[in-house]
């Protein structure tokens, strides 16, 4: 069929079309007016949003939820953990953000520097606007960087400096504070080179009174938190009784209790995902073992020794004993044992598997890997 206009003919259509245009412009703000009146008066989008999973299982999200985020000084067991929860069919942890630490970090700057809060203020950007944008971020981050799950989970190990206004953002969120020896701590940081703002991977001493500096400081918050929200967990007794422990993570979560937790390095590459750039990659695709525990021992200065107890009293208060060379953590499980004679006795396939699991060079790998932002606001420009 072919349609034919004349002059008037194509004056009508051009105002059929602006009229039709008119009235989907009208319908179109009578359905955000409907949509819009249920929310509460200074909401200006929906609080519920929502991701589709892979099962094709609809998955909301928002700031109610009851979030879990594990923290602690880098190298204290924050990977092994979020890996053992990550076996958990209800759990997603994930991979390190890096951005969610240094995007609270930044607030703090922000609120802390004189001359930057003045300009938020001159701005409009009241304490509201600025902890409803940073809850937002974060939650976006931390629901869409993985496949979606009934419970999720934030494995950035320096957010926990922040614990207290993260519990303000997400009011239902519990941390997991992971704890270790700070002799093993330092060991691993400077063996392994993370690089951490502040610590001289030179010096046992000086990391041994950074990460002292660091811990009280992390477990000072977690007691803010309070014993309800917070759960330190220590390292060593997670490896030597990983299912006493992992039983009473789980019922601190309000989670069901599961078997596959204990077998995290089933799960690998298998609904488990690794980060090649995470210096503890290489180490949690084996079964829980004793490997870690005490590779500390006789590398550490003996002026440092002697002066443990002074160096870093927060030892002490966290139960372990300064003076114990090595140390004492306890008889571990059959399980532990066993596996940790089986990785022995295959230590050269572990070591390959290893380097195949990260393929990545030493030249490539990040060199500001766990760095901060200075703790300095006068930084801010």
């Amino acid at each position: 069929m072919t349609f034919r206009f004349n002059r008037g003919g194509t004056r009508r259509a051009v105002l059929c079309g602006g009229l039709l245009l008119c009235i989907a412009a009208l319908v179109l703000r009578l359905g955000l007016l409907c949509y819009t009146e249920n929310l509460p008066p200074s909401a200006m989008v929906a609080p519920e949003k929502y991701v589709v999973g892979s099962d094709l299982k609809t998955y909301e999200y928002n700031r109610d939820m009851p979030l879990i985020f594990i923290g602690g000084v880098p190298r204290s067991g924050t990977t092994l953990m979020r890996a053992m929860l990550d076996a958990h069919p209800d759990v997603r942890c994930g991979q390190e953000t890096r951005v969610i630490p240094r995007l609270l970090q930044l607030r703090y700057h922000w609120l802390k520097s004189e001359k930057e809060s003045l300009r938020l203020e001159q701005a409009g950007i009241t304490k509201e606007v600025l902890d409803s944008a940073i809850a937002a971020f974060t939650l976006e981050i931390i629901a869409r960087h993985g496949e979606p799950a009934p419970r999720l989970c934030n494995k950035d190990p320096l957010t926990i400096k922040m614990g207290t206004y993260v519990v303000e953002l997400f009011p239902n969120a519990k941390f997991l504070f992971m704890v270790r020896d700070g002799r093993a701590t330092v060991h691993s940081i400077i063996s392994r080179k993370v690089t951490i703002t502040g610590f001289d991977l030179t010096s046992y001493r000086q990391c041994l009174r950074k990460w002292n500096s660091a811990v009280e400081a992390m477990n000072n918050q977690c007691k803010e938190i309070g014993h309800e929200r917070c759960l330190r967990v220590p390292y060593e007794q997670l490896v030597l009784h990983p299912k006493t422990w992992m039983e009473r993570v789980l019922k601190f979560l309000d989670l069901p209790w599961n078997e596959t937790v204990l077998h995290h390095s089933d799960y690998i590459n298998k609904g488990i995902i690794l980060s090649k750039v995470e210096r503890s990659s290489d180490q949690v695709i084996k079964p829980i073992n004793l490997e870690a525990l005490t590779k500390w021992v006789g590398n550490i200065p003996e002026d440092v020794v002697k002066d443990m107890a002074d160096i870093a009293p927060m030892l002490s208060v966290l139960g372990y004993d300064p003076y114990a060379n090595p140390p004492l953590y306890g008889k571990p499980d059959s399980i532990v044992a066993n596996n940790t004679k089986e990785i022995a006795k295959n230590k050269a396939s572990w070591d390959q598997r290893a380097k195949e699991m990260l393929k990545i060079g030493a030249d490539s790998m990040d060199t500001g890997f766990d760095k901060e932002p200075s703790d300095n606001p006068d930084n801010a420009t």
